[in-house]
């Protein structure tokens, strides 16, 4: 009982749309200059790239077309990926004419690429989103902010765990979620900042 609690715990308080929401706003602040300019930034990334495609699940699950808010079932997850694939582009050009810094807008293509590879991945099986989005925001972290943010890194066990533990996901599930979002955020991230 408490397993599952702490299990139900930790995928809902580090889910893809809050880290995502969390590492975007953090890459606002460090990156553009000024403290207000920066939430802004970092607000409307987070509200293209986390809030909209999260807010589209949502009215999925509310008229039944969608099983529940992680869209559990690999067969419901094309759409939902490609409309947050949609909202990151459109999220991506209203960065570029707002002359957001680099830095935010790499994080943002880092984010569409990771939803391009989870689309094509999860065609034909079920990867580990929670798992990516775990790792590859700390990825990006620990190259924004310093190799003394390795300090998350046991974040993505516990994610990975909490999605094994509530039978969403095998290891192998999250074991490659855990590769392929560091690997994006690792190249990705790092060629375009």
């Amino acid at each position: 009982m408490i397993r599952q609690r702490l299990a139900r715990w930790l995928t809902e308080a580090f889910a893809p749309a809050v880290l995502v929401s969390v590492l975007l706003v953090l890459l606002g602040v460090h990156s553009e200059p000024g403290l207000g300019r920066g939430l802004a930034m970092g607000a409307l990334a987070a509200l293209f790239e986390s809030v909209l495609p999260y807010l589209y699940i949502l009215r999925g699950v509310r008229t039944g077309r969608i099983t529940d808010h992680h869209v559990g079932d690999r067969r419901q997850r094309l759409v939902p990926l490609l409309v947050g694939l949609g909202s990151v582009v459109v999220g991506a050009v209203v960065l570029l004419l707002a002359h957001a810094h680099r830095e935010l807008l790499a994080a943002v293509a880092a984010g569409g690429v990771g939803l391009l590879v989870a689309a094509a991945v999860n065609h034909w099986w079920k990867m580990s989103i929670h798992a990516a989005v775990a790792a590859g925001s700390v990825v990006m972290l620990m190259m924004v902010y310093g190799w003394i943010l390795i300090v998350a890194a046991p974040l993505v066990g516990a994610v990975g765990w909490s999605r094994v533990e509530l039978k969403d996901h095998t290891w192998s599930q999250v074991g490659v979620g855990t590769v392929v979002g560091a690997l994006v955020a690792g190249v990705v991230f790092a060629a375009l900042r």
